[in-house]
């Protein structure tokens, strides 16, 4: 099956792109000028030069494919930089799936988000996934919606965000701090219980899990016009994420209980700028939690998860 693959050379499509190798598929990637170094497996890849305002390399990259995968994403915004989410992900989505009707390509796989909403007070990370799942729901092709948690796994360079990586990188390394004293790391509250803090849960999920999830459901007929919830094999709260991550990367922390509405106001105030460690909408999507119960999924696959452990976050301290 040859599969075109929108947003391949980025965190989760670096993975995607080896499984779709590994089960002979020919993956044929949009790339933006500049980052064909981040194309994994290249010389087995067909790659077209152009981005998701191209719409004559976007009509290119989809000509003779039997499938297509939506992965672009954006995490935080910056609209000043034209970075926006209904433009990368609701606007980028709208245009690939009408050429791929166009094109007479026959399945779309679109990676939402765990907690995709309409909700006009939520994020407009989540407004925008829900925004491209009703788009791909209006369409006649043959869909399959993957909405995951949140991600962890080996990035594997070039600049790809993973979200274990960047709370060491941004959080807890943000500012200089004498190593001989517990660096006091932010565990949120909502409420005016202090004591309750840091224990809103996310279901971490590998990427390696998410992407053989992916290319399995290519071929499942079962999975057609089906939104499908990932998540790993057990919740993991937000202070055990932390102290894990700073376990590995050997430094010391305490968890420091932090009011979440004074965070967020900051954020809300300093989040237009690109060293301010993390935006207003990002910290509504954590404290929210984001959790799921996957494991029939992985029973229907065959898939022996992998857990969010010290173990398998060894690439923190590579």
């Amino acid at each position: 099956m040859k599969v075109s693959v929108i947003g391949g050379t980025g965190f989760v499509g670096s993975y995607i792109i080896d499984e779709l190798i590994a089960n002979n598929h020919i993956p044929r990637l949009l790339v933006r000028k500049g980052s064909e170094y981040k194309v994994v497996q290249s010389e087995k890849c067909e790659i077209v030069s152009g981005d998701i305002d191209d719409h004559e390399a976007i009509k290119e990259t989809l000509r003779g494919c039997d499938a297509v995968i939506y992965l672009i994403a954006l995490i935080r915004e910056f609209p000043a930089k034209n970075l926006t989410n209904d433009r990368l992900q609701f606007r980028g989505s709208e245009v690939v799936a009408k050429y791929a009707e166009e094109q007479g390509v026959k399945r779309f796989l679109l990676m939402s988000a765990l907690g995709a909403s309409p909700d006009p007070d939520g994020s407009k990370y989540m407004q925008a996934k829900h925004l491209s799942e009703q788009t791909i729901k209006n369409t006649k092709l043959k869909w399959t919606i993957m909405r995951p948690s949140s991600l962890f796994g080996d990035p594997r360079g070039a600049d790809r965000p993973e979200f274990c990586m960047m709370l060491d990188k941004l959080m807890l390394n943000l500012i200089p701090f004498p190593s001989f004293l517990p660096f006091p790391a932010p565990s949120f509250f909502t409420g005016i219980n202090p004591f309750d803090s840091g224990n809103y849960k996310l279901s971490m999920v590998h990427v390696k899990d998410v992407a053989t999830i992916f290319v399995k459901a290519l071929s499942d007929d079962k999975m057609i016009e089906k939104t499908i919830e990932i998540g790993g094999p057990r919740q993991v709260s937000w202070n055990e994420i932390v102290k894990s991550i700073a376990s590995v990367t050997g430094q010391k922390i305490i968890m420091l209980p932090a009011p979440f509405f004074v965070v967020a106001t900051v954020a809300g105030l300093l989040d237009r700028f690109e060293w301010f460690p993390a935006g207003q909408d990002q910290l509504n999507d954590l404290i929210k939690g984001s959790v799921c119960d996957s494991e029939s999924l992985f029973k229907k696959y065959d898939i022996e998860p992998i857990p969010f452990s010290e173990k398998n976050l060894k690439y923190l301290g590579n």
